[in-house]
């Protein structure tokens, strides 16, 4: 099955050479790490062995960064390295990552010689991927050279869950590559049962975007408070806006704004390719506005465009209501919990297939809003507004959910003890 796997990466790579080289021509995210990701590392990057994590982009490194950072407490002596795939994931880590991990690097194309090239260069003695990252000839790679490989916080979405089952016998000898796999919750863990993982490496950790860490303190937020120049007005967040929502957002703010004069508005478009659109349609709306990479806040402006990276989760504990994005252009939402976390009422489009579970769990316990459509939205943030009683009630219970689901970090960081033991066990312990 593997040669088969690479015969056919073999021809793709043939067939579909002009069409890659044009797009690496013309789209310079897609070259954001080319060389490394090919394969061209530099040699000998750690000199003793280390501790590998892997995060994809943006949300796997915000849902990995305490576990990383809890890593290096216990085991302040050990190489830590954290790779990721996409340009916005890299920018993520060296923001909230450099002063912990040893480096930061591309994840290898999964072909062989770029996969034997990452592995001698950065020396794991163990890997952690985030979420479910499935690469055959890695993990068959580090099987063969004994090295551990685990997925913790692994999810599977219905759709990806429909076409694993196409080849789940391909799948099941990918799996045994594995030493542990750690799924968010029961259905997880049953859909990559079964595609093929054997039960016994199967376990259920929990959620760790509900083990959110580095919050803001009341001072931290009273300084952020100043720096925007918020003063006594509300906040409404639209994060990680994707094409289309924009312009939802901009109509319900004029009718809110006429019913409550005193509201501000931020956008903060997911990716930053947007962001240049996203103020034209800003400028086009005839509110005052700014940007807040030009260090602008809200003294005369009604509206703040946020286009730099890294800032929207410390946003959303100075927010009064907040908007997730994906939710209205079939993307299949983000993650609500670091808005909630702050007691901020959470307010959704209806699809958010990539945190199914999650939203599903927070409308349960009436911790956040989904709605239809552009009327539906506008009305539930002026009912939300108008109506002290609910917006308390709406707090409340969007700070209650993280009581009953922390605990994934510890579990997982257990695990991670367990497989480096005895002797790492000793220099730490949770």
């Amino acid at each position: 099955m593997y040669i088969i796997y690479n015969i056919f990466l073999l021809i793709f790579l043939i067939v579909f050479s002009p069409i890659i080289i044009i797009a690496l021509a013309l789209k310079p995210k897609l070259r954001a790490g080319f060389f490394p990701k090919a394969g061209f590392y530099k040699k000998n990057l750690c000199n003793k062995p280390s501790i590998w994590f892997h995060a994809v982009s943006v949300g796997e490194v915000n849902a990995v960064e305490g576990i990383i950072k809890k890593t290096r407490e216990i085991f302040p002596e050990e190489n830590i390295i954290l790779t990721t795939v996409t340009r916005t994931g890299q920018e993520i880590a060296h923001k909230k990552l450099s002063k912990t991990v040893s480096r930061i690097e591309y994840f290898p194309y999964d072909c062989l010689l770029s996969v034997k090239s990452a592995i001698k260069s950065l020396n794991p003695k163990l890997v952690i991927i985030a979420e479910t990252e499935i690469w055959p000839n890695f993990s068959k790679e580090l099987n063969n050279k004994n090295i551990p490989l685990i997925i913790i916080n692994g999810r599977i979405s219905p759709n990806s869950y429909k076409n694993y089952s196409k080849i789940k016998l391909f799948l099941r000898k990918i799996f045994d590559n594995y030493t542990k796999i750690l799924m968010q919750s029961d259905e997880d863990a049953k859909r990559i049962m079964n595609i093929g993982a054997k039960p016994e490496k199967i376990e259920v950790m929990g959620n760790l975007k509900f083990d959110i860490t580095g919050l803001l303190t009341e001072d931290e937020k009273e300084k952020l408070k100043a720096d925007l120049k918020i003063q006594n007005n509300r906040l409404l967040i639209a994060g990680s806006t994707h094409k289309g929502e924009d312009e939802i957002v901009l109509n319900a703010f004029k009718e809110i704004k006429n019913r409550f004069p005193d509201i501000k508005l931020l956008i903060a478009p997911r990716h930053p390719e947007r962001n240049e659109s996203v103020l034209k349609l800003i400028s086009a709306s005839g509110f005052n506005y700014g940007q807040r990479s030009k260090k602008e806040n809200f003294e005369n402006k009604d509206i703040l465009l946020l286009d730099v990276m890294g800032e929207l989760g410390k946003l959303y504990s100075v927010a009064h209501i907040a908007f997730l994005g994906g939710s209205f252009s079939n993307t299949g939402g983000h993650n609500p919990l670091e808005a909630a976390i702050y007691g901020v009422p959470v307010i959704s489009g209806n699809t958010v297939f990539n945190f199914r579970e999650v939203y599903k769990y927070m409308a349960d316990n009436k911790a956040v809003c989904i709605v239809e459509n552009e009327k539906g939205f506008t009305d539930s943030i002026l009912e939300l507004l108008g109506n002290s009683e609910l917006y308390k009630s709406s707090s409340y219970n969007a700070i209650a959910i993280f009581k009953s689901n922390s605990g994934a970090l510890d579990f997982a960081l257990g695990k991670i003890r367990d497989i480096l033991s005895p002797t790492d066990n000793s220099k730490g312990s949770l």
